[in-house]
């Protein structure tokens, strides 16, 4: 069998299809995030009515908080394959493929973030996120505070759930920023 050597262009277009699977892979198992958090909300909030005990609600924090970091971290890597798409894989297969005649790759990638309406579509995402992840954790512990039968120990935890809960609101914002433009790597004369 005649031994065949491995293109550049044919590892680059690999690699493409491999960030892109890892890429469809983690956009729906983020999007799943969300019905697992409404779900979980749902269960525990429909128990502790059902036990009427308002402390049961504490354990809407930690859950929320959980299942937002991991939708965040995902969602962060979701964005950094694009990136490297755009970035790196993009411009050395045009390379390869046209010689430095300006031929653009993987369009789409570029295509859709100049859409006119995008910049709204990513400010009422940060608000779903927000609301899902950290108003919903948050008003539990309003529900619990003003119920007033927790005891110290059961509001200092409550405390500290506010606190790591307004944490992860405020990377759910830092991480819906658009990251700055990076700065092109330094040249070297020949």
């Amino acid at each position: 069998m005649p031994e065949q050597d491995v293109t550049v262009g044919q590892l680059l277009l690999a690699e493409y299809q491999t960030v892109k699977d890892e890429q469809k892979a983690r956009i729906g198992f983020r999007d799943n995030l969300l019905y697992v958090t409404l779900a979980v909300v749902a269960a525990i909030i429909a128990a502790a009515a059902q036990a009427d005990q308002a402390s049961m609600l504490l354990a809407l924090p930690p859950v929320c908080v959980v299942l937002g970091w991991t939708y965040l971290v995902n969602d962060e890597k979701i964005t950094a394959i694009g990136h490297y798409v755009r970035d790196e894989l993009g411009p050395r297969l045009a390379a390869l493929a046209a010689s430095g005649s300006g031929f653009a790759t993987f369009g789409w990638e570029a295509y859709h973030r100049r859409d006119v309406r995008r910049r709204s579509r990513k400010t009422i995402q940060c608000v779903v996120d927000l609301t899902a992840f950290c108003g919903v954790p948050l008003a539990a512990l309003v529900v619990f505070w003003a119920a007033g039968d927790g005891g110290r120990l059961l509001v200092g935890l409550s405390v500290a759930e506010a606190l790591t809960v307004v944490g992860l609101g405020v990377q759910v914002v830092v991480y819906a920023r658009p990251a700055p433009t990076p700065a092109a790597p330094p040249t070297v004369a020949p």
